[in-house]
């Protein structure tokens, strides 16, 4: 799947070292435990690779038929640059046209202010706090976690309201 800026492919084992990487940085696993990286090589999985260079960007996460869950982790150089926003759009985009998708959510930490701004540029919307019991709890784990989701008809409302303001009615 392309983008305006991003190639989005299912994960292989050629991304393996991409993706310990992107996973051995401090500040992009700051609010998330590690977990092998052998995990991300299911279905919903998807590399993100910047068009115009070739480069690995990091990962998107789309899982789940009725209700999926959608994850994505970049290297910090793609920090700011809207590709979280453009790469979780797509996928949103595409489960509510051609999947049996009814709600998307995300969850993060709620300290992680990066994260929940992309899911509400997303068109997710907060929908819960909630604190979870972690046996070693990441700093801030106290504030708790968040949720965010979005239905199909949220999501269809959206694009009727964008195509308006696009002039495309």
């Amino acid at each position: 799947m392309d983008t305006e800026r991003l190639t989005l492919r299912p994960l292989t084992e050629s991304d393996v070292d991409s993706l310990r990487a992107l996973h051995a940085d401090p500040e992009v696993m700051r609010y998330l435990d590690p977990a092998p990286v052998e995990n991300y090589l299911g279905d919903g999985f998807h590399a993100a690779v910047e068009t115009a260079t070739g480069r690995f960007v990091g990962w998107f996460e789309l899982t789940g038929t009725g209700v999926a869950e959608l994850g994505y982790r970049l290297h910090r150089e793609f920090w700011g640059r809207g590709y979280a926003t453009e790469g979780g759009r797509a996928l949103i985009d595409r489960a509510f046209t051609t999947g049996d998708v009814q709600r998307v959510v995300a969850t993060t930490m709620f300290v992680n202010a990066g994260s929940r701004r992309v899911m509400e540029k997303c068109g997710l919307r907060h929908v819960r706090t909630f604190h979870v019991d972690f046996p070693d709890p990441l700093p801030g784990t106290e504030y708790g976690e968040v949720e965010y989701a979005l239905t199909k008809e949220e999501w269809r409302r959206a694009q009727g309201e964008r195509h308006v303001a696009d002039g495309k009615s």
